[in-house]
């Protein structure tokens, strides 16, 4: 570097400047992209969309590569910055030089690249595909080598190293991709029940939550927290529509077993309470939970009228449920008897029932069980009344408050069987 005369310098700079900013702006772009619509285009033949693909399933090799790649570029052009103020000013240029070069990196190839990779990701990404496949078999087995030195020395040290591929960049790592876990064509049917599903499917029913309403004494709900099995409440002010926030027991575990509990300090450690809108599926709502770090959201009508709950836990049992075996436990809800038929809860989500007996009923309508009585009957169910609802037959055992609670169900056998 020693040999290269200013303008030199000084193109090196603008050259490391360039490949610093495309370093920074192809990894936004790609952590910025939509994984599900991604498969779809590259599916669809998009080339973009099948490089990026083929790089994402190997997220230590691209994001290890693009860090090697940034780390050497801001390296090279602070000694070049440095080399050009000795040049121009002698020593006391050497400072001025390196802080100017800081200032103008931080804009010129960390800002603007990563706020235009936010405001047009897949368009950038996809023109960095061919380049960052060049870059990552060049950068990979340099990075590789320093990796391991790295672990070497902390194992020295006595310090565990952290598994491969955390946190490369210091920064949130990309989501797990599910194609190195699951096959092709499970992706494909998970993602289409995901897509087809919506927050209502899941959601627990305004009429069944559990909440603590400001209103009721202290020692009310003192005793309402400490018998409560649930992490997270809602907290509201006399009807559930009035929420002021979503309280984390961990939160006030403290002053409970201080009992120096207050409405005031109960309102002070709530979290904002997040909203989610009716009928937004399941796919949209799972990438939200992600953006948003939340772990509960209260679904909304378009009047702003709270319907249920839906949680990340419960979105989460959807999709492990759709891998469960014909041998995992049945729900609790459900309740086989000796005779072979099944008491279920009323308020069973028809899904759950289906994919716990390996049943069919009609899921296109009413979510509950109570729903498809009372669509059927049109009216509201009583004890004692039988119905049939396809091959399956129902038997009201207890009613209450206008809905079915309890029932009796089981599949008549096809006429030939007798």
């Amino acid at each position: 570097m020693d040999t290269l005369d200013q303008g030199s310098l000084i193109g090196l700079l603008v050259f490391l400047a360039l490949a610093s900013a495309f370093f920074s702006a192809s990894k936004s772009a790609v952590l910025g992209l939509d994984r599900q619509q991604l498969r779809e285009l590259a599916s669809q033949g998009s080339l973009g969309a099948k490089r990026i693909n083929a790089l994402l399933k190997r997220p230590q090799r691209l994001f290890g590569s693009l860090l090697l790649g940034n780390s050497l570029a801001l390296m090279f052009g602070a000694a070049a910055a440095g080399l050009l103020g000795l040049r121009l000013r002698g020593e006391p240029g050497l400072f001025g030089a390196v802080a100017a070069l800081l200032i103008a990196w931080l804009i010129v190839a960390t800002l603007l690249p990563r706020s235009i990779a936010a405001r047009h990701p897949q368009a950038l990404a996809f023109a960095c595909a061919g380049p960052l496949k060049i870059a990552v078999k060049l950068l990979y087995p340099p990075f590789w080598l320093l990796d391991r030195i790295a672990g070497a020395l902390l194992r020295l040290a006595g310090i565990r190293p952290p598994p491969q591929g955390e946190n490369l960049s210091g920064e949130e790592s990309p989501p797990e991709e599910i194609d190195e876990v699951l096959p092709e064509q499970r992706q494909h049917l998970l993602l289409g029940i995901l897509d087809k599903m919506t927050v209502d499917d899941i959601m627990i029913p305004r009429n069944e939550v559990e909440g603590i309403d400001l209103n009721d004494d202290i020692e009310r709900i003192v005793a309402q927290l400490r018998s409560t099995s649930h992490t997270r409440l809602p907290v509201f002010r006399g009807d559930i529509n009035q929420i002021e926030g979503i309280l984390h027991m961990r939160r006030i575990a403290r002053l409970l077993t201080r009992d120096q509990l207050t409405k005031d300090a109960l309102r002070g450690v709530c979290h904002e309470p997040y909203f989610v809108p009716e009928n937004t599926p399941l796919s949209v709502q799972l990438m939200n939970f992600q953006k948003h770090k939340r772990r509960i959201g209260i679904v909304v009508d378009e009047y702003g009228e709270v319907l249920g709950i839906c949680a990340l836990e419960d979105l989460l049992e959807e999709i492990v449920g759709q891998f469960h075996s014909s041998d995992d436990s049945q729900d609790a809800d459900i309740q086989t008897q000796p005779d072979g038929t099944q008491v279920i809860d009323g308020a069973a989500h028809v899904r759950d029932i289906n994919r716990a007996l390996g049943w069919q009923l009609p899921v296109e309508g009413p979510r509950t069980l109570n729903g498809l009585i009372t669509e059927a009957l049109e009216g509201i169910p009583d004890s004692g009344v039988c119905l049939k609802i396809g091959r399956y037959r129902l038997e009201i055992l207890q009613a209450a408050e206008n809905r079915a609670t309890r029932v009796r169900v089981w599949l008549a056998p096809r006429p030939n069987q007798g």
